[in-house]
């Protein structure tokens, strides 16, 4: 419970810390970066990498609410109260109390299981047919199902390296037209176009890994909790397939 605070107060930061730095506050205090000449100066690119923030919170929201909220359950709790079910040969009742968590992911393996296995049993299956019966139906929802925790995440690094990436393309940009500006450009407005030049160089780095940055992290958070989520469900499905193993008669 603990980490799990922690994690919602250090994301709340980070999208804080990203709404700050995008905030229309510039010039409040002498020396103050001014973010809005900084994207007015981005020019297209800031447009670009502003979408791939809106892009990257989107997908963070439906990530963080699908593995903090969809998928919460107290894995062992939820594997002791099958254990007891189990052990005294109730299995359809266990089946009745996983289907009530059929949202998750854990639930829908383990209903699955326990349906199958019951399914077998009234078949005429035992001994090891039934336990094999048995494996195949936990592997078969564990293959349906565990993959789709990770699924979206792959876009939030391509979102990383494309906004970094964006903001490099942007300094060369503005690299080329201040070289253009020292070359080509009448006396008269050479500093303003040079200053402008450098302005957009900068100003789409600066924009890039704002975005790169935060989204890296964010990542790092939504993965470490998919792997959590599946650890615990190999590691309980483990367990009740001992459970429904001893059970059965050879």
């Amino acid at each position: 419970m603990k980490r799990r605070t922690i994690k919602l107060i250090l994301l709340a930061v980070i999208l804080m810390g990203v709404a700050n730095l995008l905030a229309v506050d510039a010039g409040e205090y002498e020396g103050k970066v001014d973010y809005v000449k900084m994207f007015n100066s981005g020019g297209a690119f800031s447009f670009m990498i502003v979408g791939l923030l809106v892009i990257m919170l989107v997908i963070s929201g439906i990530k963080f609410w699908e593995l903090n909220i969809k998928e919460k359950i107290d894995a062992k709790g939820f594997y002791l109260k099958l254990k007891g079910y189990i052990k005294n040969n109730q299995t359809e009742e266990a089946a009745r109390v996983c289907a009530q968590f059929k949202d998750t992911t854990m639930g829908f393996i383990f209903w699955n299981g326990l349906m199958n296995f019951n399914e077998a049993k009234k078949a005429g299956k035992r001994g090891r047919e039934l336990k094999d019966a048995v494996q195949r139906a936990f592997d078969e929802a564990s293959l349906q199902t565990i993959h789709r925790l990770e699924s979206k995440l792959f876009w939030l690094d391509i979102i990383a390296q494309v906004s970094t990436l964006m903001g490099l393309l942007g300094t060369i940009f503005g690299l080329v037209s201040s070289f253009d500006a020292v070359a080509n450009a009448p006396d008269s407005i050479k500093n303003s176009l040079l200053s402008d030049g450098i302005a957009m160089a900068m100003g789409t780095t600066a924009m890039g890994l704002i975005v790169a940055i935060p989204t890296m992290f964010i990542k790092g958070m939504l993965n470490d909790k998919a792997e959590k989520i599946v650890n615990n469900i190999d590691e309980y499905s483990v367990k009740v397939i001992n459970q429904i193993d001893n059970i059965i008669e050879d």
